[in-house]
C-alpha cells in the first residue's frame, strides 16, 4: 500500500494552497449555505489562498439548481479561481484510488441494507459505530450467496483503527471514531467520503471550512487520507444556522433563500448585512466583510435565526 500511495499522491500536482466550497446541486442554498460560503471564501482570501467551487453532484442532482447555485453565490460577492469541478467528471481518479486500495486488501464487499445496518447500530448492547462490521467476516461462500439471492454489494473500507486524531481551527484537537466507511455504494457510485479526500488532494485543497455537523466525520477522512498518502487538510468547522426551534435551517422555515429574500424586497447587499452581523460585523459588501474579517473573534456558537422576525423587518416601510 505504500508504494501505490506514494504513486498516487504524486499523481497531483495542484499548485498553489486553496480553500474551497462545495455544494450539492439539489436545491437552492438557504441563509445557513450561504454564511458557510462566505466563511469559507474569508478564511480563504484572507489567508492568501485560492477559493474553488466544486460541485458534488454524485447523488441527488435537480436541473437548473448548479446555476442558481453559482449566480447566488456570485450576488452576495463570492468569487472563485479557475473552472468550476464537477465530480461526475472525475470518476477515473476516484476508481483509480479505489483499486489501491482493493489490491492491498483494505476493502471488502458489503451487503447490509440500510435498513439492517441502523437495526445492528441501535440494538441494545449493540455496536456504536455507524457501521458495525457485519460483513466484514464474510467468506467466499457466504458472498456468493448473497450474490445469487441478488444483493447488490457496496465496497467498504477495512479500517484498522477505531479512532482518529484531528485538530480544528475553532474546536481544537478532536478524537473521533473510525468505522469501515463506504468507498462505493452499492449502485456503483464512488461515495462522498472517498471523493471529498481525494479532491482536495488532486485540487490542492489545504483549509477546508464547512459547518461544524460533519466534524464526526472528519476522522474517517483524515484517516482514508494517509492510508491514500494525501496530506489531510486544516480544518474549521464553523457553527450551523439553526430555527427558532433549534433545529437546522431548512426550506420548510419559510423565505430562507436569496431567491426568497429578494421577492420580499430584500437585496443581496440587505442578505450580506444580515448574514455579517450574525459573525459580529457590520457589512453590506463581501469585501467589506474581508477588509476587517478576524477568524478569532468568530462566535463559536450556532446562530439562531428567527426567520418571521426576518419577514416582519422585510415589511417594514
Amino acid at each position: 500500500m505504500a508504494e501505490f500511495a506514494a504513486g498516487f499522491a504524486d499523481r497531483f500536482t495542484p499548485g498553489c494552497a486553496a480553500g474551497r466550497y462545495a455544494p450539492s446541486p439539489s436545491g437552492d442554498l438557504h441563509l445557513g449555505n450561504l454564511r458557510t460560503a462566505l466563511l469559507a471564501w474569508a478564511f480563504a482570501r484572507s489567508t492568501g489562498r485560492r477559493f474553488l467551487i466544486r460541485i458534488e453532484d454524485l447523488d441527488r442532482v435537480r436541473p437548473g439548481a448548479e446555476q442558481r447555485q453559482l449566480d447566488d453565490l456570485a450576488a452576495i460577492g463570492v468569487d472563485w479561481d479557475g473552472p468550476v469541478v464537477r465530480q461526475s467528471e472525475r470518476l477515473p481518479i476516484y476508481q483509480s484510488a479505489i483499486d489501491g486500495l482493493v489490491a492491498a486488501g483494505l476493502t471488502y464487499e458489503c451487503y447490509c441494507t440500510r435498513r439492517e445496518i441502523q437495526q445492528a447500530a441501535t440494538a441494545p448492547h449493540g455496536p456504536m459505530s455507524a457501521y458495525p462490521g457485519t460483513c466484514r467476516g464474510l467468506d467466499a461462500v457466504a458472498r456468493a450467496r448473497l450474490r445469487d439471492a441478488g444483493r447488490p454489494a457496496a465496497l467498504r473500507l477495512r479500517a484498522s483503527t477505531a479512532e482518529f486524531d484531528v485538530d480544528d481551527d475553532l474546536y481544537g484537537h478532536y478524537r473521533g471514531p473510525v468505522d469501515d466507511v463506504v468507498l462505493r455504494r452499492a449502485d456503483g457510485v464512488p461515495a462522498y467520503n472517498l471523493t471529498v479526500v481525494v479532491d482536495d488532494a488532486a485540487q490542492g485543497v489545504d483549509q477546508v471550512v464547512r459547518g461544524d455537523d460533519l466534524l464526526p466525520s472528519t476522522p474517517r477522512q483524515a484517516y482514508l487520507a494517509t492510508l491514500l498518502g494525501l496530506p489531510v487538510p486544516r480544518y474549521i468547522h464553523v457553527p450551523l444556522v439553526l430555527d427558532a426551534q433549534g433545529r437546522r435551517l431548512a426550506k420548510r422555515d419559510g423565505a430562507v433563500t436569496l431567491t426568497d429574500r429578494r421577492a420580499l424586497g430584500d437585496t443581496p447587499e440587505d442578505v450580506i448585512a444580515v448574514l455579517a452581523a450574525s459573525l459580529g460585523y457590520r457589512a453590506a459588501s463581501s469585501s467589506e466583510l474581508l477588509a476587517g474579517f478576524d477568524a478569532r473573534q468568530l462566535p463559536h456558537e450556532p446562530w439562531i435565526l428567527d426567520v418571521k422576525r426576518l419577514l416582519q423587518r422585510s415589511r417594514c416601510p
